[in-house]
């Protein structure tokens, strides 16, 4: 029990009516603090014993009243008992709460969930991508659904959500909406992030996660090996559009950097690096961690073929780049006039410079890391296990020395 509970009876004598009688209140005090009650009954003051508590007497009327008294008692009692059978806190004001039928205020999931989207809208481009707004956007119209397809509810109460919820939950997210492995571990972390800030405000008392475990598959990340990017860098497109999709494409994969950043570059984010040349120094819109790029010969040749475009002399910007939705359209089309059976989209830009143009070309992993802005070199890492051909040009190095170590050694005991 969270404090010692003490219960007393006592008469009102300033409360005394036309009768003569005296109101019996009831006192309950915990850690100090007190509740003091009407027990609805009156009594001539001579017929009260102070000592017992109750009144005088076998009667009837005593028998009656010292009953009602004791059950009284009895119901303080059982609601410390519910209390803490519940893990609620035990005081003054819960149990008088318990014991006058008013509960605290019924929390529900929808409008903490909204609220928590209002907050995040406000602060796009501040603390978050308009991306990830949106992504909480559709998980919040996820759970609504959820909830009136499982329970056939439009809300419910925080307290109601417990393991069976979310297991429940994820078991929608996959049948019926379809969701692939990794998109419904998404939307059920997105969920996750509004239950933690449902504990952070002491408003549950009980992580309904606690026991709930999911797993990221791996994906294998698609990206251009050496071959393609030439054959892209090299074939005639005849179409302006195309043409200009396809250098900002090649431009990303000679930076690494993602389509939001390539959007956002201006001339602020080119000075001179360690080195004395020119490097891209970035902030990365997705996590806020910069990103320092020494800009590649092809680089610097498309920032100057764009330096004079109109959208970027209008938009102080270095590139004119179209929406994200334009860019893979267009990217498409180019895969198929350069016959690449890929899926060309412009994030594969970024995965070709972690993997074609770097790593595979003995960039260390801690550089390419820095380079990318990533905040965990285990992202990184992601990369470095697809590249088999990288692990044959290792071991290919590590024969010739070996070979080498043999001949000498076999030269020795001649």
């Amino acid at each position: 029990m969270d404090a010692k509970i003490s219960i007393l009876f006592f008469l009102k004598r300033a409360k005394v009516n036309s009768k003569g009688l005296v109101p019996i209140f009831q006192r309950i005090t915990i850690a100090g603090k007190r509740i003091e009650k009407s027990t609805g009954k009156f009594i001539d003051p001579t017929k009260w014993s102070v000592e017992g508590a109750k009144m005088k007497g076998t009667s009837l009327e005593a028998r009656t009243i010292n009953s009602h008294l004791d059950i009284l008692k009895i119901k303080v009692l059982e609601a410390e008992k519910d209390l803490y059978n519940k893990g609620e806190s035990i005081t003054a004001e819960t149990i008088n709460n318990k014991l006058t039928g008013v509960n605290k205020r019924e929390r529900m999931i929808i409008p903490i969930f909204e609220e928590h989207n209002r907050k995040m809208k406000e602060l796009i481009g501040l603390e978050y991508a308009a991306g990830t707004y949106e992504r909480y956007v559709t998980s919040l119209r996820h759970t609504k659904n959820f909830l009136l397809w499982k329970y056939n509810m439009s809300d419910i109460s925080i307290d109601k959500i417990d393991h069976a919820f979310i297991t429940e939950y994820e078991f929608y997210l996959r049948s019926e909406r379809k969701c692939a492995n990794n998109t419904t571990v998404k939307y059920i972390k997105n969920f996750h992030k509004i239950v933690n800030q449902c504990l952070a405000n002491e408003w549950i008392n009980k992580d309904p996660f606690i026991n709930y475990k999911s797993k990221v598959k791996e994906v294998v990340r698609e990206f251009l090996d050496e071959n393609e990017i030439e054959i892209i860098i090299n074939k005639d497109l005849y179409i302006e559009r195309l043409e200009l999709v396809r250098d900002i494409f090649i431009f990303s994969c000679f930076t690494g950097l993602a389509y939001i950043d390539v959007k956002q570059l201006t001339a602020d984010n080119i000075s001179i690096g360690i080195d004395g040349e020119k490097w891209i120094f970035k902030d990365r819109q997705k996590t806020d961690i910069e990103s320092r790029i020494p800009l590649l010969p092809m680089a610097m040749e498309i920032l100057k073929k764009y330096e004079n475009h109109p959208l970027c002399v209008n938009q102080n910007r270095l590139l004119p780049i179209l929406s994200n939705q334009r860019m893979n359209s267009y990217l498409k089309e180019i895969a198929t006039l350069c016959k690449i059976n890929k899926d060309l989209t412009f994030h594969i830009a970024r995965h070709t410079f972690a993997t074609t143009v770097t790593l595979t070309n003995g960039v260390p992993i801690e550089s390419v890391s820095k380079m990318l802005g990533h905040s965990s070199i285990k992202t990184t890492q992601h990369y470095a296990k697809i590249l088999d051909k990288k692990v044959s040009d290792d071991m290919m190095i590590l024969r010739a020395k070996l070979n080498n170590k043999s001949i000498i050694k076999a030269n020795g005991t001649d």
